[in-house]
């Protein structure tokens, strides 16, 4: 778990997950005077070596090919996309199918035992197995519907994942005093524009 998830109080069950569709940072918004730049944390083999080994995701001191880098963003553009859709688009043919294949490089089995009974564990025994632990997380979510409260800022200039902690489950941005506020104003200044 990351300072950003604990931060945000991401439950532990996604906080993998929640970090890895965050490596890429789209923001592009001046916030006190100072512009955001955008940022993609897994740029190189070793930068996603190092971004899994921060979260003890990866499997010894394993050496992570370039190949392998492509899958991984693969898997988190599908994770991102789907996580930007409303209920109902996450369940769209496209959406589905583009989450099934960049996940079928991340296989999983069950191991029965442990407190839970059984647990999902990767298939894999390479430097990427620790990426299956990503597509647990995802499936872990739906089966408890925990999933669903993990969205997309609803901000064009942000797109950060966040969790939905409100009661309805409703939020559209990741910090309503942030991107809500900066939405509405500009909503409300249009509107002021077209009265005139």
């Amino acid at each position: 778990m990351s300072k950003q998830s604990r931060k945000f109080k991401v439950p532990d069950e996604l906080a993998n997950l929640y970090d890895f569709a965050n490596t890429l940072d789209l923001r592009h918004f001046r916030h006190h005077g100072v512009p955001r730049q955008q940022h993609d944390e897994l740029e190189s083999p070793q930068d996603l070596a190092l971004w899994m080994a921060e979260r003890d995701l990866l499997r010894g001191d394993a050496n992570i090919p370039p190949a392998a880098l492509e899958s991984a963003l693969k898997l988190r553009a599908a994770v991102r996309n789907y996580l930007q859709e409303d209920q109902a688009g996450r369940r769209g043919k496209s959406t589905m199918r583009a989450l099934n294949e960049a996940s079928a490089g991340f296989p999983l089995l069950v191991e029965f035992g442990g407190e839970a009974g059984a647990k999902l564990q990767p298939a894999r025994g390479d430097a990427l197995a620790g990426l299956s632990e990503i597509v647990a997380e995802l499936y872990d979510g739906a089966r408890d519907g925990s999933l669903e409260r993990l969205k997309m800022c609803a901000s064009d200039e942000c797109r950060r994942v966040f969790f939905d902690r409100s009661k309805p489950a409703t939020r559209r941005w990741c910090m309503s005093s942030l991107c809500g506020n900066r939405n509405k104003t500009r909503a409300y200044r249009e509107r002021q524009r077209e009265a005139e």
